[in-house]
């Protein structure tokens, strides 16, 4: 065979597969890489608060290790750093930019595509695979976070290589694959924690159910990938646990210094429950409970449409209404979550519970029911959860679902079209036509953006409902209609929403996909400035500039930061330019100065690091130069203040939490040490005591 045939062989596949097919998957995937990539750069830094943290880590190996903000490795960000080494070394070799940062998780989700296209391929054909990895790719949040720099992309990619392992494991009996899949998932904990555990219910249930091998053989593969999880996850926190405190940053978000502590609290069981520490400082993500509280009520006011943390309702579940409304069985179809993953995820309820039905006498192996357990069972329990969570919730979590909605609708729409012969294949697939059209035209409504496009979907998906229940059998014209109309019922709203979240700049720590991508706006309804009338900031806008990035973020300046300032931190030759209140502060100096800036409190500034006697030492030997008050709303108090205005604001506890820090040390700073106004703001020097 010469090169040219073997070639044309590669390029077609193998003899019993429709020569479409590899074509199809290479312009599937093509598309994919141009959806992801196009506009990259208009985001900027994306979350300063992880850019932040990728830089530190082309300055420092330390830094990158750890995860620290910053390169002088006072404090980690409050996740761990599996996910910001791939961008940190893409930094290291291209330098640290917006697209060195961000194509990484662009290239993720194109191979997030793929290996779920293969791993559906696997048990219900090409075809199920296609539409699975296109459902998957157009999926709104999908196209926001693979446009990120948050660790949700590169935990996706590795919770749908995982799945890809459990379905190669399954077809043998596999420990080899089993491992392969524990060991993925294991990673995915070192890039968000907990949230990596949600697919493991559905792995070890279709393992357990349908693996073609014994039962006790079975169950000590499962154990054996539950160790493969442990090593995978435990040998980054063991590290940490061995290095002792003093030579490596402080495990920002935990409350004792320890990973472990983050891993089960604040990014843990307090996401799942809430209560009163939903995060450090009290409250969720370090807000006080009260706090938490009136934003909650302020937040269901003004709702989705004030650029707000997402509506939805009220103060819902846990003192934050968990950025997403109240909890319960309809939270994924709210305001906030709907838009984001839910175009599909009617029509795969019903997918699944249909196929489930017309699969239940079948062999225990049977490769259908066993994909329905793995998909379905990952999109039931991760829905479930995300459903039900009292603590902090963003509405881009969701992005863990969409696999699993992906490929549940692309198993059980082609399932279903094979026995479309009988009526009640037929009525199913003509149900989900219909209610896939509905939603798309309930969602759509809701933002009143591109109307028409709501009445295509809703018309589409009646006539291909029309066509099924007119029988297709012998009828060429029917079932090419009926496809055609089906595909534009399926994809019309989540692609048309996909492609504007493509085109929109994203920033802050909170975005959402779509129109808008309003996200955080400019931080809590009602406090003044921002576009939601957010959190006072340092933003400085140049003549003429507008409104900043949609979605702008909780700490995000935007705009021009002080000029002044920055110089001043670049001239400071100490190991911190200056120390701050809050990473949500401290990273957008970073980012623009490139100087080492200490965040007290972490991202919240609730943190108990460092404390007055630490800082105060810091001090003594020369390592921070100066001290930038916060100008947060209700923050520390400025030049003059007494101490106890800082100490009021604090409920009398060592730290305040949300933007305040430790009013123990602004009350020293103020007290004993020359302000200086750089640019307008008014900044603490150091090394030069007060007269």
């Amino acid at each position: 065979m010469t090169t040219v045939e073997r070639a044309r062989a590669g390029w077609r596949g193998p003899a019993e597969q429709p020569v479409w097919i590899r074509p199809a998957v290479a312009v599937l995937l093509a598309v994919t890489a141009i959806l992801y990539l196009w506009n990259l750069g208009a985001s900027g830094n994306a979350n300063d608060f992880y850019a932040a943290a990728v830089q530190a880590g082309t300055q420092s190996w330390k830094a990158m290790f750890f995860g620290a903000l910053d390169p002088q490795n006072f404090i980690t960000v409050d996740k761990p750093p599996a996910a910001f080494w791939i961008m940190a070394l893409s930094g290291r070799i291209f330098g640290f930019s917006s697209w060195s940062m961000l194509v990484p998780q662009a290239l993720e989700g194109v191979a997030a595509v793929f290996l779920l296209y293969a791993a559906v391929k696997r048990w219900a054909g090409p075809v199920a695979g296609l539409i699975a990895g296109a459902i998957f790719a157009l999926t709104p949040v999908a196209v926001l976070m693979f446009k990120f720099n948050n660790p949700d992309a590169f935990l996706t990619l590795l919770v749908v290589a995982a799945g890809y392992c459990v379905v190669r494991a399954m077809e043998k009996g596999s420990t080899y694959w089993l491992l392969l899949a524990g060991t993925a998932v294991g990673f995915g904990f070192l890039a968000k924690m907990l949230q990596a555990f949600l697919v493991v219910p559905a792995f070890g249930l279709v393992y357990l159910v349908a693996a073609p091998t014994g039962l006790w053989r079975r169950i000590w593969q499962l154990l054996a990938a539950g160790g493969a999880i442990v090593v995978a996850a435990g040998w980054w926190l063991l590290i940490v646990a061995l290095v002792p405190a003093s030579q490596r940053p402080y495990v920002g978000g935990s409350t004792n210094n320890t990973p472990l502590e983050l891993a089960f609290g604040y990014n843990g069981l307090e996401r799942i429950f809430g209560g009163e520490h939903g995060g450090p400082g009290g409250g969720a993500g370090g807000v006080p409970a009260r706090i938490a509280q009136e934003f909650g009520q302020a937040a269901g006011r003004q709702g989705a449409a004030a650029g707000g943390f997402g509506g939805g309702g009220g103060s819902g579940g846990g003192a934050f209404g968990g950025f997403g409304g109240a909890t319960g069985i309809t939270r994924l179809f709210s305001d906030s979550f709907g838009t984001q993953v839910s175009w599909l995820l009617p029509a795969a309820l019903i997918g699944l519970a249909a196929v489930l039905w017309l699969t239940w006498r079948a062999p225990r192996t049977d490769l259908v029911r066993a994909g329905l357990l793995l998909w379905g069972g990952w999109m039931l329990v991760s829905g479930v959860v995300f459903s039900y969570m009292q603590g902090i919730i963003h509405p881009y979590y969701t992005i863990e679902m969409a696999p699993g909605i992906a490929a549940t609708a692309g198993m059980t729409v082609v399932y279903l079209w094979r026995r479309r012969a009988e009526w009640i294949p037929r009525i199913v697939l003509a149900g989900m036509s219909v209610v896939t059209g509905g939603w798309a035209y309930v969602l759509i409504n809701r933002t009143n953006w591109a109307p028409a496009l709501a009445y295509i979907a809703a018309v589409a998906g009646i006539l291909a409902a029309m066509a099924l229940l007119l029988g297709l059998a012998g009828r060429r014209w029917l079932v090419i209609g009926a496809v055609a109309l089906a595909v534009v019922t399926a994809f019309t709203g989540t692609a048309a929403y996909a492609g504007q979240t493509a085109v929109t700049a994203h920033t802050g720590g909170s975005p959402t996909a779509g129109p808008g991508g309003g996200g955080f706006g400019g931080g809590f309804p009602g406090n003044g400035g921002g576009p939601a009338g957010g959190f006072a900031d340092r933003r400085v806008q140049r003549p003429g500039a507008g409104q900043p990035a949609a979605g702008a973020g909780l700490g995000d300046r935007g705009g021009t930061t002080n000029s002044a300032l920055v110089k001043l931190l670049q001239a400071s030759k100490t190991r911190w330019a200056a120390a701050t209140v809050g990473s949500q502060e401290a990273a957008p100096l970073e980012l623009s100065s490139k100087a080492a800036v200490m965040a007290i409190g972490g991202f919240s500034g609730g943190d108990p690091a460092p404390t007055l006697a630490q800082f105060q030492q810091y001090v003594t030997q020369n390592e921070v130069h100066y001290y930038i008050p916060s100008n947060r709303g209700g923050g520390p108090a400025g030049p003059g203040a007494p101490a106890s205005a800082a100490a009021s604001r604090a409920g009398g506890s060592g730290f305040a939490g949300f933007g305040r820090g430790n009013p123990a040390i602004t009350s020293w700073v103020t007290a004993h040490f020359k302000p200086l106004t750089v640019g307008g703001e008014t900044v603490y020097d150091l090394t030069q005591p007060a007269p």
